[in-house]
């Protein structure tokens, strides 16, 4: 029996810069967007917790729960940012709670099965145009949360002593958040009643997720390993709002996308595991709608660690990550909830650094 716990700390440095974003109103009128040219470092750094714990029945059977955040971010922009009309805040928190079955089939093949319960609290803010470039913005937010739920499927293969290959398949999650959606601000000509707060859900849903894996054992100390994913980010094709018997929605149009990592464990003493990988990771996001909200591009990361058998029952972990972000660009046009079309155009650029601790206690 064993139960571990994580801390990762996600310490990101980015700058979004505006290059030509207009802004056309229903007068018609044609201008450049305005506000503050450069957003620096709008994407929050963050504290991601993870547990987990197993528990052995019998020499075939044994139980797993696991609690982990797997999709958390913060975007955040001021009010006079050049993003403005698409994105001011956008937040997305989830708490994954999974419970596992696993079986021993035979000395060669283990079998796992898992339940999610997921839950997400999502704010989404932006501001709305008035009629007339000289009025004030006016602001639109979304807030919302619920539970959701998937499953997950996973086998072990040991081919040998030396060699173990593993595969999963975890499911989407379909998401309802209930909140809340405000429009205040806005300004005649355009009607008072376009000025309201009332309940309201949105819909989204997070992919799946298909993996290989191998270790390879090549000597008494050192350990190769490897792994390819294909996530099914298509399934994020839209974020759709409904409130008060209307609705709208927004075109993310993510893309299916395969990553892969390589890495090497090296036993430096009886009591020292030394580690390190790299991995590619590229973007979801499409090239043109990519928005402000996920200003993300293709990213390789570069990481070292390493295990401390500090007691026989007690291993800690510390790891640093090093993630190298390829410039990438923002490209939306939106029409607004005032008839305005937003052609929004900026680049963005920026690294991160994630610093990861854990302590796994068997017993």
């Amino acid at each position: 029996n064993e139960v571990y716990g994580g801390l990762n700390a996600i310490l990101v440095d980015s700058e979004v810069s505006n290059a030509g974003s207009t802004i056309t109103r229903p007068i018609p009128l044609t201008t450049a967007v305005g506000g503050a040219s450069r957003a620096s470092k709008p994407i929050n750094n963050g504290v991601v917790p993870n547990f987990a714990g197993a528990w052995r029945l019998n020499d075939r059977l044994a139980l797993g729960l696991s609690l982990a955040a797997p999709y958390n971010f913060t975007t955040e922009y001021d009010a006079g940012s050049w993003t403005r009309y698409d994105a001011l805040t956008s937040r997305l928190t989830t708490a994954d709670l999974q419970g596992t079955v696993a079986y021993r089939v035979n000395d060669r093949l283990d079998l796992g099965v898992g339940v999610s319960a997921v839950y997400a609290d999502a704010e989404l803010t932006n501001a709305l145009p008035n009629i007339s470039p000289l009025q004030a913005d006016g602001r639109q937010s979304l807030k919302g949360d619920g539970w959701a739920y998937g499953w997950s499927l996973g086998a072990q293969y040991h081919a040998s002593p030396a060699l173990t290959v593993g595969a999963s398949y975890r499911s989407k999650v379909e998401h309802s958040l209930k909140g809340e959606v405000e429009v205040s601000g806005l300004l005649a000509p355009i009607p008072a009643a376009s000025n309201f707060k009332t309940p309201g859900k949105a819909d989204i849903t997070t992919p799946w997720t298909a993996t290989l894996g191998a270790r390879w054992a090549v000597t008494d100390r050192v350990t190769l390993n490897g792994s390819v994913s294909r996530i099914g980010w298509s399934e994020f094709d839209a974020i759709r709002v409904r409130f008060a018997n209307t609705g709208s929605t927004s075109v993310q149009d993510y893309r299916d996308i395969t990553t892969a990592a390589v890495g090497i464990d090296y036993q430096a003493s009886p009591r020292l595991t030394l580690r390190s990988g790299v991995q590619y990771d590229p973007t979801p996001t499409p090239d043109v709608g990519r928005t402000a909200r996920v200003p993300d591009g293709d990213r390789k990361m570069y990481a070292a660690g390493a295990t401390w058998a500090a007691l026989p029952q007690l291993k800690l972990d510390a790891a640093i990550s090093y993630i190298a972000f390829d410039e990438s660009r923002i490209n939306r046009t939106d029409v607004t909830a005032t008839a305005s079309t937003v052609n929004l155009r900026g680049t963005v650029t920026g690294s991160a650094v994630v610093l990861s601790t854990g302590a796994r206690f068997s017993f």
